[in-house]
């Protein structure tokens, strides 16, 4: 049977399984299985038990968890409240005011959250009500939430960097470094986008309030102290090589039930709240992940990631234009499944392309984490635009009109890094 045929009949299988209604990580192992029965002589339940095993036990991958609990016990804090007191003195007199509360907010919780859909639901919670009772148009709040709320993907700490570390075998502290400055990048444009777009409409931006002097606005501040403390410890203990990012994940949980207790939030109740909710989480990215590893192995046995890696290099695609490929195909492969499955399920079979052409492992982690942002915004499966239409009560394809705008942001951002990779890689090499 041709590449091309064993292709067509594990993606056919892939997509009628998961339109069973079949779990993510199982649909992964089923695929698998039946690539190794029928294109492998290896016995398939001997490979998938040690490779699973191999998976789940996988030392790297404690800190992923321990990132998940901290972004659910910060959940369930007044971390968001402070955050609007502190940011909000600071922003009014910009073009666009309040609304840069968004972007500003959700970068700072990105920081300590991990989560794209913890970041969005948790600024979304503060902010929307508070810029619609002031007067602010929805589909500049909502766009704007929707954009500014994938940056909870790219700046660390980061479930997905740490998926896309294991999958790829590479540093998770350097991918962390590397994708501070991205970040601001993005922040950047999302705020310059504000500001232009509220000078270009002055009269549907409200009045601000009255104005606060600089003792104010300092005496406001203190309600960023805590999630500025966190933050340094956590980001700062791996920069610095103190820990390792497993521990500062454990610093970050310590911190996160510190912080929560200081703030008179942490009871019993929260405490096992937010730990059930992080186990239900992890337990099903572990099981995607080791499924996807189940999966990997079977494309290796049966030989599609060579092949495939053949076939691309005899296209004669330059680098440039390589990228703009793995750009679109991870867009439209968002349009069906989550960022984390677009991750595992892909890389097997991508990442023997990549390096053939010379891209830098790190470089191409921060390429990757932006371009499944922008899938986080597309429908029909864009998690971002469910959390709002949960909030929000707006259908998806407003939702996704309004964001579209900070969609074209990010396609300017994977521009920039492309011609300026020292923007991911400049920071990683200092460490």
């Amino acid at each position: 049977m041709s590449d091309f045929a064993i292709i067509t009949l594990l993606i056919v299988a892939l997509f009628a399984i998961l339109g069973s209604g079949v779990w993510i990580g199982l649909t992964l192992s089923g695929v698998a299985w039946i690539g190794m029965e029928l294109f492998s002589s290896r016995p398939a339940g001997d490979a998938m038990s040690v490779t699973i095993w191999g998976s789940a036990s996988s030392w790297t991958l404690t800190a992923l968890p321990l990132f998940i609990w901290m972004g659910e016990i910060l959940f369930r804090t007044r971390l968001s409240e402070s955050m609007f007191k502190g940011l909000a003195p600071w922003v009014a007199n910009l073009p666009g005011r309040l609304l840069h509360t968004n972007v500003v907010g959700c970068t700072i919780f990105a920081a300590v959250s991990g989560s794209s859909a913890a970041t969005c639901a948790t600024i979304g919670k503060m902010t929307l009500p508070e810029l619609s009772r002031r007067g602010y148009p929805d589909h500049i709040t909502i766009g704007s939430l929707a954009g500014a709320g994938t940056l909870g993907l790219l700046i660390p700490p980061s479930i997905i960097m740490i998926v896309y570390g294991v999958t790829a075998d590479v540093s998770i502290a350097k991918l962390f470094a590397a994708g501070i400055f991205p970040g601001i990048l993005l922040a950047g444009l999302f705020a310059g986008y504000l500001g232009i777009w509220a000078l270009l409409h002055p009269d549907q931006v409200p009045r601000p309030d009255t104005p606060s002097g600089l003792m104010e606005k300092l005496h406001e501040s203190r309600h960023l102290i805590p999630v500025v403390l966190l933050i340094g410890a956590v980001l700062g203990s791996i920069y610095a090589g103190i820990a390792t990012a497993t521990e500062a994940a454990a610093v970050g949980v310590v911190g996160s039930l510190i912080l929560s207790g200081a703030q008179g939030s942490l009871n019993w109740a929260t405490f096992k709240e937010s730990l059930l909710g992080a186990t239900r989480l992890y337990c099903m990215i572990g099981l995607i992940l080791s499924g996807a590893a189940f999966l990997t192995l079977a494309m290796g046995y049966i030989g599609l990631p060579r092949h495939l890696a053949e076939w691309v290099a005899s296209l004669g695609l330059t680098p440039f234009w390589l990228m703009v490929a793995l750009a679109i195909f991870y867009i439209l492969l968002g349009c069906f499944l989550d960022g984390i499955s677009m991750v595992v399920l892909t890389m097997g079979v991508i990442l023997p392309t990549v390096q053939a052409a010379g891209f830098d492992l790190i470089w191409f982690g921060i390429f990757l984490v932006i371009v499944v942002e922008m899938a986080q915004i597309t429908p029909p499966v864009g998690f971002n635009l469910f959390v709002l239409q949960g909030m929000t009560g707006r259908e998806i394809s407003w939702i996704a009109k309004v964001t579209m705008p900070f969609f074209l942001l990010m396609c300017a951002a994977v521009l920039l890094l492309w011609l300026f990779p020292g923007i991911a890689t400049w920071l990683p090499g200092h460490m």
